[in-house]
């Protein structure tokens, strides 16, 4: 369980890194099962998205592989092996110090980000794509699969920026920009915090906070895996809820 000074933090920050939460196994077994997806050596499971990046779909870069396509894997809530990332004990033991006992897994997702493409998420908000309330009762966790950094692309976060409500989001003006990457449509005076992150490093944060993604500027690939907890007294979604965001229940 997190500490009071961690649950601070949070709080006060919108934010809060905790160093090596997720062990090397779990990576690992989360990271062959996404390549195994990639590779097209395994068929899909229901309700299961692979999205290609903009710029091979477009024709504008030409994958070296099928990995090499592929921006990110959505929604594996019916994947034992990935799910058993959602069913970490002490990431359950964290999210429930900050959101409450009684969890929902909603939006799980494995980012990949390849060199040689743009692949920039612009800095949003995560309550954006999400119809449940209230925010407070809503928390993502986002775990380093391989190393991130600077150079790679990795999560950069505004502190403090979940205090501003939820702003106006549009598709920001660039050449290439993925399905569904929506940028806030202000510009913020504060500068972002880029957080560089070890295998197994987990950052939580507010559905409120501010942040994104920058360009894999090197030759690797960058592989992060996510998730977000809500508390079981949110509101519930109405019957039209979208069919590529599920609803689990964390036992």
């Amino acid at each position: 369980m997190l500490s009071p000074s961690q649950i601070e933090s949070y709080r006060s920050q919108g934010y809060l890194v905790l160093e090596g939460l997720v062990d090397r196994e779990c990576l690992s077994r989360c990271d062959e099962r996404f390549l195994e997806y990639a590779n097209e050596s395994r068929e899909p499971v229901d309700g299961m998205k692979l999205m290609k990046d903009v710029m091979v779909a477009k024709g504008v870069v030409k994958p070296q592989s099928s990995v090499h396509a592929i921006n990110k894997l959505l929604s594996f809530e019916n994947d034992e092996v990935l799910m058993s990332y959602v069913h970490n004990s002490a990431m359950l033991d964290a999210a429930r110090s900050l959101i409450g006992k009684d969890l929902y897994s909603i939006v799980t997702n494995v980012f990949n980000k390849p060199p040689e493409v743009d692949g920039r998420h612009p800095l949003h908000q995560d309550l954006r794509y999400f119809r449940i309330r209230p925010p407070e009762g809503i928390v993502a966790v986002w775990t380093a699969i391989s190393s991130t950094s600077r150079a790679n692309g990795c999560l950069a976060v505004i502190p403090e920026s979940h205090r501003l409500g939820l702003l106006e989001h549009e598709i920001p003006d660039w050449e290439y920009v993925n399905f569904k990457f929506y940028g806030i449509s202000k510009t913020l005076s504060s500068q972002p915090v880029h957080i560089e992150m070890n295998p197994g490093d987990t950052i939580f944060f507010h559905p409120l906070l501010v942040h994104g993604s920058g360009r894999n500027r090197t030759s690797d690939f960058r592989r992060t895996i996510s998730a977000h907890y809500a508390s079981a007294a949110c509101e519930s979604p109405p019957p039209d809820w979208r069919d590529n965001e599920f609803v689990v229940q964390i036992s």
